[in-house]
This record gives C-alpha cells, structure tokens and sequence, in this order.
C-alpha cells in the first residue's frame, strides 16, 4: 500500500467514525453551593432534649436549590421548622423542604424559620462549634459550623 493510499484510507475512515464521547463539565449551577453564615445553636437554660439553631443561608447560584433535610452528628434528629402566629396563636410546624431562588437569602430565626434539634448526643456548652449538614435535592451537601450560646445571637 502507498502512502497517498494509506492517507486517503485514513482520512476516510476519520470521516464516518464518530467524534470521540465528551465528558460535559460540571454546569455553573450544579458547582455552586448556597452559603451558611452566623449559624448558631440556642442553649437552653437547663438540659434539654430539644434546642434550636439560627442561621443565614445565601444563594448567590443562578438557579434555585432546595433544602431537603439537615443533620448533625451532634443530634439524633433535626428538622426544619416554622414558626408562625394564627389568630393570636403561635404555632410550629415541620417544613419537609426549603427552596431558595437564586439569588435569595432566608434567614432561620427564633419565631420564623428554624432547626429544631432533637436527641443530643451530649449537651453542648458555650462556645462549641456543632457541625451542621444541609442536603439538598440533588444530593450535594453544604457543611458548617454553628456556635453554641447562651441567650440570643451575639
């Protein structure tokens, strides 16, 4: 076989083979992850089983995310709550997921949004950092740390 053989040969085959599959990069959403900030953990002025947690959470993603649980090693259970007033009656229920358009921020404070904490492994003091787990509904996880305290943010 001649080289101008082997070249045609080569070019034809280069011209029905299909183009090698691409690896499609992460999308700019699916990489970004929404931003805890201030988190804090309510410590109760007796041992509880029960406290709460406080928190900023930001969105600078350009496409909505959803919270759809959080955890904690430190807890045997947290959900996400809301608290609210009906007909001069405060009441608190569970919120089993919590989206965040892009480009918003919610806010977990006492009397609106909050982490119920439940089941503490140990009673955290003053000044211990709890690791707080948020999953979202695609899977990812956003990790921080949250500050216990004794009375309200500080």
């Amino acid at each position: 076989m001649n080289s101008r053989s082997l070249l045609a040969g080569l070019l034809l085959a280069s011209a029905v083979m299909p183009a090698p599959a691409q690896v499609p990069a992460p999308s700019a959403s699916r990489a970004c992850l929404p931003a805890v900030e201030a988190g804090w953990v309510r410590l109760p002025p007796m041992s509880m089983p029960m406290l709460a947690g406080f928190a900023t959470v930001r969105n600078d993603c350009p496409a909505p995310v959803t919270v759809v649980s959080v955890s904690s090693p430190a807890f045997g259970a947290v959900e996400l709550h809301e608290s609210t007033v009906v007909g001069g009656v405060s009441r608190m229920r569970a919120v089993p997921r919590l989206r965040i358009e892009a480009g918003e921020t919610v806010v977990l404070e006492p009397g609106g949004l909050h982490l119920m904490l439940m089941q503490p492994v140990s009673m955290p003091k003053a000044g211990d950092r709890i690791e707080m787990v948020l999953t979202l509904d695609d899977g990812r996880q956003v990790r921080s740390r949250w500050q216990a305290r004794a009375g309200g943010p500080h």
